[in-house]
């Protein structure tokens, strides 16, 4: 994330790859204020066991699209609510990548969603999580099917 102000909504990310049991690192780094530190750490990623990136930044929010220019690793943004603009400075800034360097971006404050994407990710190759979400999906039908109005 850019800054700690972001981390109340990227805990929905933890919670959700804690969830499907899906190992992460959480970082706080901006960039802006620390793209070199920014760089390092991305270029590890891989041989760290990195499948792919969830960015959350608000207001002017590059840190997605700088994510992207340094990996080829799918990079998953997160528009966080600003006070100005209520997120859509931050949603507008990460769906208009140039071409070539793509980042796919979830709702405002939707860091639930972007890991459930990440997870999708990583479900092509592994069964365990393909046979998880297909369990949270059955249980978001069933809790559906169980309301009563």
């Amino acid at each position: 994330m850019g800054s700690t102000s972001d981390l109340d909504v990227m805990k929905g990310a933890f919670e959700m790859l804690d969830k499907f049991g899906v190992g992460y690192e959480k970082k706080v780094l901006s960039a802006h204020r620390t793209p070199h530190a920014l760089e390092e750490w991305i270029d590890g990623a891989r041989e760290r066991g990195i499948t792919s990136f969830i960015a959350g930044a608000g207001g002017a929010a590059h840190l997605a699209g700088v994510v992207a220019a340094f990996t080829t690793l799918p990079v998953i943004a997160v528009p966080i609510m600003s006070k100005a603009l209520r997120g859509l400075d931050s949603l507008l800034a990460m769906v208009q990548m140039p071409t070539g360097i793509p980042v796919a971006t979830v709702a405002i404050d939707g860091a639930k969603n972007a890991a459930l994407l990440a997870v999708e990710i990583m479900a092509v190759t592994d069964k365990g999580l393909q046979e998880k979400l297909r369990e949270f999906r059955e249980e978001q039908a069933r809790k559906i099917l169980e309301t009563e109005i």
